[in-house]
């Protein structure tokens, strides 16, 4: 059964909707190790967080709790701080604690944060992930580690070879659960549960929580809380939304037209697959464009040097797939720009959710074309909202493709007069006709 701990204007996942009235809380009302809150208090933490004001403490009771907040709102605290409380200190006998991310980013940045949080106990904190050798893995194992942060693939590596037991683990967390689903992970996941003690508290933690994982949380977890921060599937409400329809062979042109008018700080571009990425870099690089790229083709040192260009800032603009759109957490990012509408659209979500975090503003573009409006519907509704249409000041717009609601795809039309089919917004898709 499920305990819904709701904060939102809309009912968390099934379960019982329990009302809950937060005080103003700090983090010394949590009970936290004093080592735990020297650290907090060398962080600079000041106010926790809506999910972590009510994860925290259910946490430290041991609950089994199901986190649904928007990227960018401390969920890594949320589960960080309470567990490195209840292991105290080092103890012999295997890693007592075991968080499972999708990416390799993902990981490195938790294994990072936990780092930070457990910086003044003897706590160790090791990361497993893939496309590296297995040397340094293999030796944290062997001088003992407290908590392991990982990939279900590169976990999976090292339990099949016999390096690791998971019989000592009595913490876990699925960190971006919804993205392991998207990515195939879930075979994977249940294999490793199924060598994890069924005695363990339990926590999943995501931006969203689709309905497909439901099954996977009934088996896993002991009537946990579900904890609701904002709508579900919602954006944060400190990020404006912009659609800009155009003709689809002018998207490289608008595209720069966008970066020139833009004043962003930084910027991350999306594109939907590895060689768009490529040709969108080379572009902008061409435009002076101060331009990483990242995507699954380059190695790990590769990802690894793009990322920290792009948050010191020697990059100003990163184009990625969605390799990038979960678990990156880069400060200040000021622009996301859908170059390329994401085809499902819960991916929506979590690409702009790299914009407009921690109460920060944020500015998301998504450049339409014709063939992307079933696209683009699908992620109002999901939502719950229209997405204003806009243009560019002194762009030329050629809509030279016409949608047509009733077929497939687009149709291509003989040149002459204008003929169009209006969108929302009052713009339009459209093409000549000739005169008779």
């Amino acid at each position: 059964m499920l305990q819904s701990v709701c904060s939102c204007e809309t009912s968390a996942p099934r379960g019982n909707l329990v009302q809950q009235t937060l005080d103003p809380m700090t983090f010394s009302d949590f009970k936290l190790a004093q080592p735990i809150m020297e650290a907090v208090r060398a962080l600079g933490f000041t106010e926790p967080t809506p999910v972590q004001a009510q994860a925290i403490p259910l946490m430290m009771e041991n609950r089994d709790v199901i986190g649904s907040a928007q990227t960018g709102t401390g969920k890594t605290a949320a589960f960080g701080l309470p567990i490195l409380t209840h292991l105290g200190q080092r103890a012999s006998g295997g890693p007592r604690a075991l968080v499972l991310v999708p990416t390799r980013e993902l990981a490195l940045q938790v294994s990072e944060a936990l780092i930070s949080f457990a910086q003044f106990t003897d706590l160790r904190v090791s990361v497993f992930y893939g496309g590296v050798g297995y040397g340094k893995q293999l030796a944290a194992l062997k001088e003992g580690t407290d908590v392991i942060v990982a990939t279900p693939g590169r976990l999976l590596d090292h339990l099949s070879r016999g390096a690791l037991k998971l019989n000592s683990i009595r913490y876990l967390v699925l960190d971006e659960a919804d993205r392991m689903l998207d990515m195939g992970f879930l075979p994977d996941v249940r294999k490793i549960i199924n060598q994890v003690p069924r005695q363990r508290q339990t926590s999943l933690f995501s931006a969203t929580i689709p309905s497909e994982i439901e099954s996977l949380i009934k088996w896993m977890m002991d009537s946990p809380v579900v904890i609701q921060i904002g709508a579900r599937y919602s954006p944060a409400d400190t990020v404006n939304h912009w659609l800009f329809p155009v003709a689809a062979s002018q998207k490289p042109e608008l595209l720069k037209a966008l970066l020139r008018k833009a004043a962003y700080e930084s910027a991350i571009v999306f594109c939907r697959t590895k060689h768009g990425a490529d040709r969108v870099g080379r572009l902008l690089k061409a435009s002076q464009h101060r331009v990483a790229v990242l995507h699954s083709n380059f190695s790990q040192r590769e990802r690894d040097q793009a990322l920290a260009g792009f948050r010191d800032g020697r990059f100003k603009v990163l184009v990625a797939t969605d390799i990038a759109a979960r678990g990156l957490d880069v400060a200040d990012v000021s622009h996301v720009i859908n170059y390329d509408v994401p085809q499902h659209p819960e991916d929506y979500v979590h690409r702009i959710g790299r914009t407009g975090r921690a109460q920060s503003k944020g500015e998301a573009m998504t450049i339409m074309a014709a063939e992307d409006t079933q696209h683009v519907r699908a992620i109002e509704r999901l939502i719950g909202r229209g997405i204003p249409r806009e243009k560019v000041e002194d762009f030329s717009y050629e809509y030279t493709r016409l949608f047509d609601e009733g077929k497939k795809g687009p149709q291509a039309q003989p040149s002459g007069r204008v003929r169009g089919v209006r969108l929302s917004g009052g713009y339009y898709f459209g093409h000549v006709k000739s005169r008779r």
